[in-house]
């Protein structure tokens, strides 16, 4: 008989929550037309527990929406911040990149996940349209999960 996991193990979001914040955001993605998407969900220790790619997806897209979702967890908040903050520290943001080898990517499509009392639980990214379309497509998920987006746009 499977032994439950030790509540320990648990970080952040659950597998269950991942599936749905990746279906929805795909189903998203579909309604409105957009390109393929590729979808990374990261729990709150930065392990991935979700990642679905679409047929027609390039070959990239898989590391760019991991780094997208590892950059939010890196710096603790969404990628349109670290877009923001790129443009005006590029050097910071070379040396991010370096840092984690070359994985935080820093553009819009990377956002936290939060629960009600704002704890972070995870990250989404997302690849496959422009960025500003893969951004709505992680807020669709997440909300679709019930929980909470941060992209770092400033509240």
């Amino acid at each position: 008989m499977p032994q439950p996991a030790h509540p320990a193990a648990t970080l952040g979001l659950t597998l269950a929550q991942a599936e749905i914040i990746a279906d929805a955001a795909l189903a998203k993605g579909r309604a409105m037309g957009f390109l393929p998407l590729t979808v990374c969900v990261l729990d709150a220790g930065g392990q991935m527990k979700v990642l679905k790619r679409e047929d027609g997806c390039s070959l990239a897209r898989q590391d760019i929406a991991h780094g997208k979702a590892f950059g939010a967890m890196a710096m603790g908040f969404g990628t349109r911040e670290l877009a923001r903050r790129a443009t005006g520290a590029p050097g910071f943001t070379n040396a991010l990149s370096d840092l984690t080898g070359g994985r935080a990517v820093p553009v819009p499509g990377g956002v936290l996940v939060r629960d009600a009392n704002h704890v972070l639980l995870g990250a989404v990214g997302i690849s496959g349209d422009n960025s500003p379309n893969d951004e709505i497509c992680c807020i669709a998920g997440i909300e679709a999960a019930g929980l909470a987006p941060d992209t770092g746009a400033p509240a």
